[in-house]
């Protein structure tokens, strides 16, 4: 499982020009499914992105996490986070897990952020989005639970 995770002043995402998930100050959370992962990285990844110290305290360092600031939480699916991209010019999506079990795990996420007490909004899975975004920092992290 792999997130791209962006510190954003606004983000959304619009789905046959419609806004279907809009926040501000918060997360902007790319979410791929690897094929294996298990439900239990989902409770790995949701947690470690909630107490990752990515915003600014009143010091301007970052020390403070999305429970902190009350952050809010826009969650994309992202097969292509799985792209490989050794062999010739078009990526390979093999490593990617199979849309219908992606999208449990992907539901599992959103349902443990909401959980968790975060204002959560999400694209639509497996459906071609427009994701707008003010990335504060700019700040972008990486994060990938493997056995």
């Amino acid at each position: 499982m792999k997130c791209v995770i962006q510190r954003v002043k606004e983000a959304s995402v619009t789905v046959d020009n419609e806004i279907v998930g809009q926040i501000d100050n918060g997360l902007l959370v790319y979410f791929g499914v690897a094929k294996g992962d298990k439900d239990e990285y989902v409770d790995y990844i949701v947690n470690k992105i909630s107490k990752l110290r990515m915003f600014r305290d009143e010091n301007d360092k970052m020390n403070l996490s999305a429970f902190d600031v009350n952050a809010k939480i826009l969650i994309v699916s992202q097969f292509t986070l799985y792209a490989n991209l050794r062999k010739g010019n078009r990526p390979s999506y093999d490593n990617a897990e199979d849309p219908k079990k992606a999208e449990i795990l992907y539901e599992k996420a959103k349902a443990k952020f909401k959980e968790l007490g975060f204002d959560t909004q999400s694209g639509v899975f497996g459906a071609h989005m427009d994701v707008r975004y003010l990335n504060d920092g700019p700040v972008t992290m990486i994060l990938e639970k493997i056995d």
